[in-house]
């Protein structure tokens, strides 16, 4: 399971790659055709998009690595740290955009050959639709935080270069001078907002944020049933890179031996291994009738018996 995320999440930041690359060199011609500021826009967030790509492809490949003796938690974190090294990016492409676009709505400005400009915008659209859909396949097969990053940064990219198309529309063929810089300044808005959006799965890993309630109930849903276990409580979860973490407590008889106990665990954790793939979990047992307040509402004891007798 691991080599085969491994290997797809590769293969997408390789893709991403070379659709960069590919795009980088079309819109630098496009540029030069037109003298349109939407239209470098359009190739910054392409040059930006390649030096993106390249470190989610460094950091897919360093989170696949296996724990190690400095890293006993595994590197998933690698993911979401490059995940905000694209956001720092787009933050700095969007401004360096909105700052032309404000100088050359004030100063005027003036494109020119449109025909090139539009042919353009449309294969880098034909690409990345491509892209997008490989990268979403990964997505659902891996749960990578950095290709989604970066998947949603190319997807922002289809409007980007339907905005250019209209900028560059507006400005030769109807005559509306101050289309282009307006453009520019709006994609440069929408780098923005998409840079706030991305960033925040990012930073639910990095600060090691609770699964959501459906995934923790389903967890505690799966532990009750299990009728040797009692008290479910302080349940812990966190996500980092393609591995779940989850611990908590239960309680045991006291009069039961550790044999006994660890084999009942050992039953506990192999069916929660299996129903949760790429667990990470760590078990406290209590003797029953132990006092220890839960910190979790959806570890209570009431709802852990409900669920185990239901």
């Amino acid at each position: 399971m691991t080599e085969t995320r491994a290997s797809l999440t590769r293969s997408a930041a390789m893709a991403s790659i070379a659709a960069a690359l590919v795009l980088g060199v079309l819109k630098l011609w496009a540029v030069w055709q037109t003298s349109s500021t939407a239209m470098l826009g359009s190739l910054a967030d392409t040059g930006l998009d390649l030096v993106a790509s390249c470190a989610t492809l460094f950091a897919v490949w360093f989170a696949a690595q296996p724990a190690d003796r400095e890293h006993r938690f595994g590197h998933g974190k690698a993911e979401a740290l490059a995940a905000m090294f694209q956001v720092i990016l787009i933050v700095l492409s969007a401004g360096a955009i909105a700052f032309r676009g404000v100088l050359r709505l004030l100063g005027g400005s003036e494109t020119q050959g449109a025909e090139q400009g539009i042919a353009v915008s449309l294969i880098a659209i034909a690409v990345t639709l491509a892209l997008v859909a490989w990268q979403r396949h990964v997505v659902r097969r891996t749960g990578s935080v950095a290709i989604h990053t970066d998947s949603v940064h190319y997807q922002s990219d289809l409007l980007l270069n339907l905005a250019v198309i209209a900028a560059l529309a507006l400005d030769q063929y109807l005559g509306f001078r101050q289309a282009d810089p307006l453009f520019g300044i709006a994609i440069a808005a929408w780098l923005l907002w998409n840079a706030w959006a991305a960033s925040a799965e990012a930073v639910d890993h990095l600060m090691d944020r609770e699964w959501d309630d459906e995934k923790r109930r389903a967890f505690v849903a799966a532990a009750a049933r299990h009728p040797e276990l009692s008290n479910l409580h302080d349940l812990r979860t966190r996500t980092s890179g393609d591995r779940d973490f989850a611990q908590f407590h239960v309680d045991l008889p006291g009069s039961m031996s550790v044999a006994e106990a660890h084999d009942i665990i050992d039953r506990v954790e192999e069916d929660l291994h299996a129903r949760f793939p790429n667990l990470e979990l760590v078990v406290h047992i209590d003797p029953r009738g132990h006092v220890d307040e839960p910190d979790n509402p959806l570890a209570e004891t009431d709802e852990f018996k409900e669920l185990r007798n239901s």
